[in-house]
């Protein structure tokens, strides 16, 4: 499995089973959206609610805990010329995505589902943003929500 996601850990304790959901979910999406061959790689920072609450506060200015935020390097029609005439030369950086684990916690008993789950949901969901995808539109949102659930479905993490 070719290594895409540079995982940093903030304040969290390091977890192998973490990595190991993180680089599933995070190929999948890449193999999804042909950028395998790319030279881009995604940097993760698995972390605290006081952490994500000051990049929240620091970045865009909403001072409040949240479960992920994602920092793309791209616009999305940017993006799509990349891959589109396969312009790789150098490793770049797709963009950033920080994930409160406590939050993941939380939101899977919430929901009544697994941490693998919730935390796969997440990465897919900042893996989206990344891409240059929405969802605060109706119309932007009926285009990415397949997406998220088709990556989930392919690794076959449920809901239940």
């Amino acid at each position: 499995m070719k290594q895409i996601a540079q995982i940093e850990y903030l304040d969290v304790e390091k977890n192998d089973n973490y990595e190991e959901i993180v680089n599933k979910v995070i190929n999948e999406c890449f193999l999804e959206e042909n950028l395998l061959n790319t030279n881009m790689y995604i940097s993760i920072t698995l972390t605290n609610p006081e952490n994500i609450r000051n990049i929240n506060k620091e970045y865009r200015n909403i001072d409040k805990e949240t479960d992920v935020l994602s920092f793309p390097m791209f616009e999305k029609d940017e993006l799509q010329a990349i891959i589109k005439d396969n312009e790789y030369e150098v490793n770049d950086v797709l963009g950033d995505i920080v994930i409160s684990l406590e939050k993941v916690k939380e939101q899977a008993i919430e929901y009544g589902h697994s941490f693998e789950r919730e935390l796969a949901y997440m990465l897919v969901h900042g893996f989206y943003h990344l891409m240059g995808y929405d969802h605060i539109e109706e119309k932007d949102k009926v285009l990415m929500r397949p997406k998220e659930e088709k990556i989930l479905q392919n690794l076959n993490i449920t809901r239940i």
